[in-house]
């Protein structure tokens, strides 16, 4: 299934090839950079299943989407708003301000700001026509399918270390090496690639890294028992002006996922 929300980074184009590089095996799974959730949706739902991410707003959204009651009272909340470049500056505004509101107001105005402007970045108005109430059965679906999901809200490094044990795998999807700016409301920087690398190094779960293929990302984890997989996907911007134009990533793991990638090779993408 898909996630009800577009977000940037999000894993849309990969997620067939990511889950198919899952261990064959694991009782908990972790996402670690939950985002929109993509891989979460796609995936075949665990026997324990957490949804993490530093940023607070995504994190009361998907809590509001999930429980049955708040859903309800999300859609309604947003039944009526307006698809408007003041409505939407309004927003920000009270974001900026941090204006107390309750849980659902604050998940129904961080939606508007999710589907209302360019790319999901939440800052600039898209200006593009849009029903939000078209998404309403979006939403009743992704309730369905995160009823028992835990919704996190923890440092990367936190989380990593509460939910490490044998049994656990986790998928990881940081922003990427020089994209860091990118994420409003995260605490992930520059410096924050290495204590990634540090905190997966300490444990004993299985995991799985999706990043951009960058040099710097490719020395760091040059080291024995990580295997690394260069993959590469159609780059959705410039394709519209360059024809076959693609976007190199990495898949990084702590145990052979090229064993496992080789059992499945979609069409849309290929090894780089």
């Amino acid at each position: 299934m898909n996630s009800f929300m577009p977000w940037v980074g999000g894993k849309r184009a990969l997620r067939d090839i990511v889950i198919a590089c899952f261990p064959p095996t694991f009782d908990r799974y972790i996402e670690v950079f939950g985002g929109a959730g993509w891989v979460l949706f796609h995936k075949r739902p665990s026997t324990f299943e957490v949804y993490n991410d530093y940023n607070s707003l995504l994190a009361n959204l998907f809590r509001c989407v999930r429980d049955k009651n708040t859903v309800e009272q999300l859609k309604e909340a947003l039944r009526y708003v307006l698809n408007s470049r003041e409505d939407f500056n309004i927003i920000l505004d009270l974001f900026a301000l941090n204006v107390p509101m309750s849980d659902v107001d604050k998940a129904a105005k961080f939606y508007q700001l999710i589907r209302f402007s360019y790319a999901a970045g939440c800052t600039s108005f898209n200006c593009q026509p849009h029903d939000i109430r078209s998404n309403f059965p979006a939403f009743d679906a992704a309730s369905h399918r995160l009823r028992e999901v835990i919704v996190e809200n923890k440092d990367f490094a936190d989380l990593i270390r509460q939910y490490d044990k044998p049994d656990t795998f986790f998928y990881l999807d940081p922003p990427y090496f020089g994209t860091e700016k990118h994420y409003q409301h995260s605490n992930f920087d520059r410096d924050s690639h290495q204590r990634l690398f540090d905190a997966l190094m300490a444990i004993e779960s299985h995991w799985l890294l999706s990043y951009g293929d960058e040099l710097p990302i490719r020395e760091l984890y040059d080291v024995p028992g990580i295997y690394i997989l260069p993959i590469s996907r159609i780059n959705n911007i410039k394709q519209r002006y360059e024809g076959g134009s693609e976007f190199p990533e990495i898949l990084i793991a702590n145990y052979d996922i090229l064993e496992r990638y080789n059992q499945f090779q979609p069409e849309q993408l290929m090894l780089a």
